[in-house]
């Protein structure tokens, strides 16, 4: 047998692997999803700052936006505020902020997102100013032109839940709908200010449609979708208009952001009564703990053949008021498939480095910009 002919054809088939994989990285459709929950999102916010930076660094791009490199962007709460504002477009079809930009938004105007309602001294419990919310909502989604932005105004697909208490059902937002029907357009402030309705914080929250034909009264997204990440993947998976190549999560790219654990790391890290037993305050926390962690564990599940694909940063071990440095030096943690986690060698910060060399590798987004205002949309035959 002729070794040099045998050692050939082996060549060739390893070249043809190393080609067809990176075909198949090349063809994965890049998500990106944030969790709600606590007001500062310094979990998130530290871990896209990072994320932008990492990819203008290895593009070479000072210019590069996040929203360049992920197909679609998903949020949920504080979560859903950074997406919209990652995606909003500035009228040229570019993002009207960046990470750095957004993220310095929020924590400029917390004090406004977040502000004690008057009296609340009279009550148990604080609640915040819904108007005073609204007003810097409205600010961070006006264009210097005027322009109040829809959810059609997004340079990529944006996804961001909440729960609608007059259907008793989850109510998502999504441009999707929103270019298919204006029934299901909606002002972004208005779709931030739903999906951050948290029950004893705020009050409910009413919205219609730029129509005036869908109507919603809403309430925090957190508490059915805190970790908007399943919601995201099934919205890739059903939506063929946008995404045709989709047909399995071996077909996708994901990174899930959290923004650390609310209701403490142990129950002796929960707000607790004399008696022992869980204050009300703290049952809130603890649900949208055990959604984001049980949406966790299913995705964990579902990537378990290739668990590069599908990467969740969060603040799992950081006690007390928390940097930009803490979030990205801790240590990261990964769910097992049959439950339980397990600490990695690797920090947030270097997972996130190592996620955007596949992220750039893969390239920038082929996906459209925000849908024509002035295109016929065709009506809905089965609504949403």
């Amino acid at each position: 047998m002729d070794l040099s002919k045998v050692t050939l054809e082996i060549f060739s088939k390893l070249e043809q692997q190393w080609l067809s994989h990176c075909e198949n990285i090349a063809k994965k459709t890049r998500v990106l999803s944030i969790d709600g929950g606590g007001t500062t999102g310094i979990v998130s916010g530290a871990a896209l700052i990072h994320l932008e930076d990492q990819i203008r660094l290895k593009i070479g791009d000072p210019n590069a936006r996040i929203a360049d490199f992920f197909d679609i962007i998903a949020g949920t709460g504080i979560g859903a505020l950074l997406a919209a504002m990652l995606t909003a477009d500035d009228g040229s079809g570019r993002p009207l902020y960046s990470a750095r930009d957004a993220v310095a938004f929020v924590a400029n105007k917390n004090s406004e997102l977040f502000r004690c309602g008057g009296g609340f001294l009279l009550r148990r419990r604080r609640r915040f100013s819904g108007t005073s919310m609204e007003k810097a909502l409205k600010e961070a989604f006006k264009r210097d032109d005027g322009k109040v932005l829809t959810l059609k105004d997004t340079c990529k697909p944006l996804l961001v839940p909440c729960f609608d208490l007059r259907s008793s059902a989850p109510f998502v937002f999504s441009r999707a709908d929103a270019s298919e029907s204006p029934s299901f357009d909606f002002e972004l402030w208005k779709v931030c200010r739903a999906t951050s309705a948290t029950p004893g914080l705020f009050k409910p929250f009413n919205l219609t449609s730029t129509d005036g034909k869908t109507s919603c009264c809403a309430i925090d997204g957190g508490l059915v979708m805190n970790n908007p990440t399943a919601a995201a993947v099934t919205h890739v998976l059903h939506n063929k208009r946008d995404f045709p190549t989709v047909n399995s999560v071996e077909d996708l790219l994901v990174l899930s952001l959290g923004n650390g654990q609310l209701s403490g790391g142990s129950p002796g890290g929960r707000k607790l009564r004399h008696s022992g037993e869980c204050s009300t305050s703290s049952v809130v926390d603890i649900v949208l703990d055990g959604v984001s962690e049980n949406v966790d564990q299913m995705l964990g599940n579902a990537f378990c053949w290739n668990r590069t694909d599908y990467v969740r940063i969060q603040g799992n071990g950081i006690v007390g008021p928390r940097t930009e440095e803490d979030v990205l030096e801790e240590r990261g943690v990964e769910s097992l498939p049959f439950g339980g986690k397990r600490l990695l060698t690797e920090t947030n910060g270097q997972r996130i480095e190592s996620f955007v060399q596949r992220l750039v590798a893969s390239g920038k987004s082929s996906l459209p910009p925000s849908p024509c205002k002035d295109s016929v949309v065709s009506p809905l035959v089965n609504g949403r």
